[in-house]
């Protein structure tokens, strides 16, 4: 396995974590095969926008369908990033769906980019007709690289986000910018990898240092229900270089948040820029989606109108 910058991630660390340690390991699970075996449905199936499966009596025990988007406009798909959850779109998606916007809202795994951009590609890779792509921070990263593994994808919206080229990794553009607070904060946790292997490192951001580094124009009592359930981030993804990026073929928007000292305002223009994006500037923290959701959804439906 490459080692896509761990020393340095080490070195930020310090907690004693050892290489080995903060290498993560890639694994597959026979998903796709407990699936199939299940009775009624075939391999087909499972790979299709809908499924079924009947039960021994002939009858339908679940049916599961894709959703489409009006004729011409694509579909929404909603990524968040590290230390959030889909929850974090919350204020967004009534808004989006109130305009006839069709959204869904996956769960990003976290574990790494390469793996992350897998799964979001495979969520659009079964959607029918176009897809819009918007991605929150480290989703940024995550729908840059999905965006070229799918066919369907035909824009691109950054909402306070990393906006990574080929080869450059999460880490080295936080490096980058001297307007964010995010490393300071962050703090290393494991969690297991398989019988026999030493465990991977993730990173989570100190409970009582959440409020001020992600998401300071939420109120206190949100930020700290925030801050508990906050998701974190395999250490491998802050490292791990970023491979061919989307926003060299598609259209793109950027929302830049002014008052974001996760990412940085400095790194977010930036790296917006850099990627020929449509730029709207907000005064909001990182969270902006949150404290100032009826500007990310004026600008997703500036975007859906234009690839519509």
């Amino acid at each position: 396995m490459k080692q896509y910058g761990t020393d340095r991630i080490v070195r930020t660390l310090g907690h004693g974590v050892s290489r080995r340690t903060v290498l993560n390991r890639f694994a597959s699970a026979g998903a796709l095969a407990t699936l199939t075996g299940a009775k009624g449905m075939t391999p087909t199936a499972a790979l299709s926008g809908t499924a079924t499966q009947s039960t021994p009596e002939g009858g339908v025990l679940m049916s599961q369908s894709t959703p489409t988007g009006a004729s011409g406009a694509p579909i929404v798909v909603l990524v968040h990033g590290a230390f959030a959850d889909a929850s974090s779109w919350a204020a967004v998606i009534p808004m989006l769906q109130a305009a006839g916007v069709t959204v869904k809202a996956p769960a990003n795994p976290l574990r790494s980019v390469s793996g992350d951009a897998a799964y979001i590609a495979s969520v659009v890779n079964q959607i029918p007709g176009p897809v819009l792509l918007v991605g929150h921070s480290y989703g940024g990263v995550v729908i840059s690289n999905a965006a070229p593994q799918a066919t369907n994808v035909v824009g691109l919206v950054y909402v306070a986000a990393f906006i990574p080229d080929e080869g450059e990794s999460l880490q080295g553009l936080a490096e980058q910018a001297t307007d964010n607070q995010l490393a300071p904060a962050l703090r290393p946790a494991q969690f297991p990898t398989g019988e026999g292997e030493e465990p991977a490192v993730e990173l989570y951001i100190d409970e009582a240092m959440f409020h001020d580094v992600f998401c300071t124009d939420l109120p206190a009592a949100q930020a700290a229900a925030m801050a508990v359930s906050q998701r974190p981030g395999g250490a491998i993804g802050f490292g791990e270089p970023s491979g061919p990026v989307g926003w060299k073929t598609l259209p793109s928007w950027a929302v830049v948040a002014t008052s974001d000292v996760t990412i940085g305002v400095t790194g977010e223009r930036f790296m917006a820029e850099r990627a020929g994006a449509e730029i709207v500037e907000v005064d909001a923290s990182h969270v902006v989606m949150l404290s100032q959701p009826q500007a990310v959804n004026d600008v997703i439906l500036q975007a859906v109108a234009a690839v519509s």
